[in-house]
Order: C-alpha cells, then structure tokens, then sequence
C-alpha cells in the first residue's frame, strides 16, 4: 500500500494497472495482427486533409465539431444535435458512464465482449453484472431478465468484440421492445461497415440502430473513424441517439476533446467512397482466404463480421501468443475475456495473413 491510497476514490484503488506495450511488441520486426486496425491505412483524402490542418494547429478546434457532426447527421437521416463527437469511441464509452452511472445503479452486457466495458463502469462507481455469452454472442434474453431498477445501461457490441459475432437486426429489434424505459441501450457498432458489407453478401439484415434512433428510442449508436477508415491513430468517433441525451452526455466531455487533425480527416474520410469500399472488398477476400486455411488445419474458426478473426487453439493462448511472438508475429490471446484457449487475430495483407498461417502450422 502505497501514501496515495487512501487519497485517491475507490474505483481508482479497484482499478487494475493499464497494459502497456513492451518494447518488443512495438518492434517494426513484428507483423502486428493483434489491434484490429486497418492494415490498408487512411484515405489519400483523409491524409491530404491532416496536412491541410496542421497548418491550423495553432488554433484550439472547434469545441462542437459543427462541420463533422452535420456531414454524418446528413449521412444518417438525422439532425445534427443528435450527434456528438469525441476523441474515440473507448473515451466516449467513458463519458457516457459518467453520465449515466454512478454509485448504486449498474450496467449490464455479456461475458466476452468489449473490455472497456468493466472499467468504464467501475470508474464510475458502478456495478457491471455480466451474462453468460451465447455461441460465443450476446444471449440477449439473459440480459433482459438481469436488468433491474438499479440498471442505467446496457452495452450490447455488435459486432462482438473480441469473437467476431453478430446479432441479426430482428433480434436485437426484439430485444430493445423489452428494454424497461430507465435504461439507455448501448449500441456499439465499431466494426458496423464491415458487418455491413458482409450481411450484404449473406443476405442477412444486419442493423436498424438508425432506424431506433430517428424513433427517438432510449439509444445511443457508437461509430468510430479507426475501424475501416483507417483512422485509429487520430482518434475520432461518434454517438448518435436522442438530442436531449446526447446534450447531457456532451456536457460530461472535455473541452477541445477532438483534435483540428481528427476532425479535418473523419471529413476528408467519408468522402473517399472507393478507399473505403476497396478495403472492405480486400477484408472479405482475406477473411475467406484465412476461414479456408485454417479449415485445412484443423481449426474451428468463429465466422467473422468484421476485421478480425477469433480462433480456439485448444492449448493455454497465452503461451500459444507468446510463441507466435517469438516467430514474429502478435496475436492478441483472450484470457482476460475469459476465453483462456482463444487467440483474436486481425485481418492483414496477404502476405502478413500467409506469415501467420505459416507460423501457426509450424504450432501444430
């Protein structure tokens, strides 16, 4: 126990430490498949754009990001005070927890999913009550009956991330004409272009979380710039949802919170229609190619919506990414998820996803 404990609040003792990158894991020798950024990096728009706006970084940026958040309302049929920008959606997450959680109350989600979801919810005090997974997804009926009178939120990924898996547009439908009216629905769609593109394909009807929010329903949609867009590094992400709720949880962000960067590349972003489609036509090339590989094999892998891969190796993932490391390539093993035996793999280059099979055949 150190002199600081008894000055800092509870949810700062409980925390545990944040994970830091070792320097080994920031080595450029390293194929990286372990973060599920977009290995076919920003739009030339998105990168002209930033060099454009550094000539401005001597002016604080627009505190209501008014020119980004009327391009997506105009983009999603909606006003403009139903959006808010933020620097990242793991840094809205947190905001919204601070608006609507507190000690007492609590949120609810699945085992297995996000992992900001539990310490954005104990930073704020809060109790976070985790159902089973599913098949590896949300068991949406399970996280109906553990709402109670002391629940704010529910977080529902979908994608799920760390698996990969997704709850099909009536289902969650469904499931949202049960939910009590003291709770806010999280729907965070960070990987929605990819499921977008996939279920197009499937014939599957992915998502009507727009459709809810144009209803005024209790929800906020979360998107975010560093999935497909290829923005990860500048952090810039959004929520969508009633005007009223996306006031109060505007107030609850920092001042400045998006950068004149971030703001000037998410704009320049959604007008390259072709950077974005070309590399959601490379994932899916690439996520067949990696399911028919590891099928020969002999691994089950979960099918993907999205840019990553989730993989039962059926040995201790962590001792199985560590030897991987060892062979040049990082994986990212979800013990802490709760899946002691499964390795997350990002979706890379060719050549970046036949090193990685190579290494894992040389594992079997």
């Amino acid at each position: 126990m150190d002199r600081f404990f008894d000055l800092v609040t509870e949810p700062a003792r409980a925390a545990g430490p944040q994970t830091k990158s070792t320097p080994e894991q920031s080595s450029p020798s390293l194929i990286k498949l372990n973060a599920n950024e977009s290995v076919y990096g920003p739009s030339p728009k998105a990168l002209a754009a930033m060099r454009s706006a550094m000539e401005r970084s001597h002016f604080y940026p627009d505190n209501d990001a008014i020119d980004l958040r009327r391009k997506l309302a105009q983009l999603h049929g909606i006003s403009a005070d139903q959006v808010l920008i933020s620097n990242g959606t793991t840094a809205l997450l947190g905001v919204i927890a601070r608006t609507l959680l507190g000690p007492g109350l609590n949120a609810v989600t699945s085992t297995c999913s996000f992992i900001s979801y539990p310490d954005v919810t104990q930073a704020a005090g809060a109790k976070l009550i985790e159902v089973p997974a599913l098949h590896n997804g949300f068991d949406l009926d399970a996280i109906l009956r553990a709402i109670d009178a002391n629940t704010r939120v529910v977080f529902i990924a979908n994608p799920n991330n760390p698996t990969g898996t997704l709850a099909d547009a009536a289902a969650v439908d469904r499931f949202l004409s049960r939910v009590p009216a003291h709770v806010v629905v999280v729907l965070d769609e960070a990987y929605s272009d990819y499921a977008q593109f996939f279920a197009a394909r499937r014939g599957i009807d992915y998502s009507h979380s727009l459709d809810h929010v144009r209803a005024d329903r209790n929800v906020l949609v979360l998107r975010t710039f560093s999935k497909v867009h290829g923005l990860a590094g500048v952090r810039v992400g959004y929520a969508l949802g009633p005007a009223a709720l996306v006031g109060y949880v505007a107030r609850m962000q920092d001042l400045f919170d998006v950068s004149v960067l971030a703001q000037a590349a998410a704009i320049a972003a959604l007008d390259d229609q072709g950077h974005t489609q070309q590399a959601l036509e490379k994932n899916a090339e690439q996520a067949a190619w990696m399911e028919n590989e590891l099928t020969r094999l002999g691994y089950a892998m979960i099918p993907t919506w999205t840019n990553f891969i989730a993989l039962d190796v059926r040995q201790d993932a962590r001792e199985f990414a560590r030897n991987l490391r060892r062979k040049g390539v990082l994986v990212r093993p979800l013990a802490a998820w709760g899946a002691p035996t499964s390795i997350r793999v990002t979706l890379g280059l060719p050549e970046q996803n036949e090193f990685f099979v190579r290494a894992l055949t040389a594992e079997k």
